[in-house]
């Protein structure tokens, strides 16, 4: 295949273009250059651009797919979309899992999408996030009809070169552990959690790529698959430490003002999760804590904990 990629050098998108590289396709990178350039820069085609407001670096060419990894602005999506068309074949877009209306409840692909009151807004935050991701696949199809499509849905991405420091706050917080002590931690350890690993994104993404498969699809972990308890145990067996879990209930947490996700990432209450769909394979949480926890050790001296994320202080028996 001759594939476009938009936003390859970073997370998500560098690792579809290692999977594309690795069945021999070619790929064309379309990205800012503000990135350290990964170790395959040199087997790629580069365009330099800022999609937000110079596109003329994509005004020639044809390619038999378009993967859209850094849209989130429903105008950006729209530019790229009319640019292209007529020179590529199909595009795939990565979209979120957040672009559901409703967190609370098992979501399909037929779902109801989340809203926005102002839909022109160009302000990406937690409350527009998803929403915004909506009408960035409403922008697509009605540029390109559904027919010409792919529409990926993914949970929490998480992986090597993660930049989030999300799923990652916990590899690093584990590894940071002396023996024995206590660490907070959120729940039961029998309550599920749902991401996918950036690798099997890549590969299903390239999967449908290959087969131009248009559609909607969820990319998760299968529901129940993968629980809290399991994932702290593999960051601890990748760490090579044995810390002790304390472990506290929503209510508790609730009462100390520390929030699902927020504050303890990758855990929400177990309200309901959405399925993984089209069956990709993903893999166990050992062997992803595994590739993680490198890449997160290297990464300490310029982290002070995950993002919007802060040591416990109450009640007192909790210490983060």
């Amino acid at each position: 295949m001759r594939c476009l990629v938009l936003g390859g050098s970073r997370f998500v998108g560098r690792h579809i273009v290692e999977a594309l590289l690795a069945r021999g396709d070619q790929v064309t990178v379309f990205h800012r250059g503000q990135s350290v350039l990964p170790p395959w820069a040199g087997r790629v085609e580069r365009r330099l651009g800022d999609r937000r407001v110079d596109l003329q670096a994509l005004a020639h060419g044809t390619w038999d797919v378009v993967v859209d990894t850094c849209g989130y602005i429903p105008s950006e999506v729209r530019a790229s979309a009319r640019c292209l068309k007529g020179r590529v074949g199909h595009y795939l877009y990565i979209s979120s899992v957040s672009a559901y209306a409703d967190a609370t409840q098992p979501n399909d692909e037929t779902a109801a999408l989340g809203q926005l009151e102002d839909e022109h807004t160009e302000v990406v935050d937690g409350r527009t996030y998803g929403p915004l991701k909506a009408l960035c696949e409403q922008a697509l199809l009605r540029e390109w009809g559904p027919e010409h499509c792919t529409l990926i849905r993914p949970g929490l991405v998480v992986g090597p070169h993660d930049p989030t420091q999300r799923f990652t706050w916990w590899p690093a917080r584990v590894s940071r552990a002396q023996p024995l002590e206590p660490i907070p931690v959120p729940g039961t350890p029998d309550d599920p959690v749902q991401f996918i690993d950036a690798r099997d994104l890549a590969t299903f993404a390239v999967h449908l790529m290959a087969r131009a498969q248009a559609g909607v699809f969820n990319a998760v972990t299968p529901a129940g698959d993968i629980t809290f308890g399991a994932l702290l145990e593999a960051c601890a067996e990748a760490a090579g430490v044995r810390p002790t879990w304390v472990w506290a209930s929503p209510e508790q947490l609730a009462h100390a003002e520390v929030r699902p996700w927020v504050d303890m990432p990758v855990w929400l209450p177990p309200e309901g999760s959405t399925p993984l769909s089209c069956g990709s394979a993903v893999r166990g949480q050992q062997r992803q804590v595994c590739a993680s926890a490198p890449w997160c050790r290297r990464s300490l001296t310029r982290w002070r904990g995950g993002r919007g994320c802060r040591q416990i202080s109450k009640p007192s028996p909790w210490r983060a």
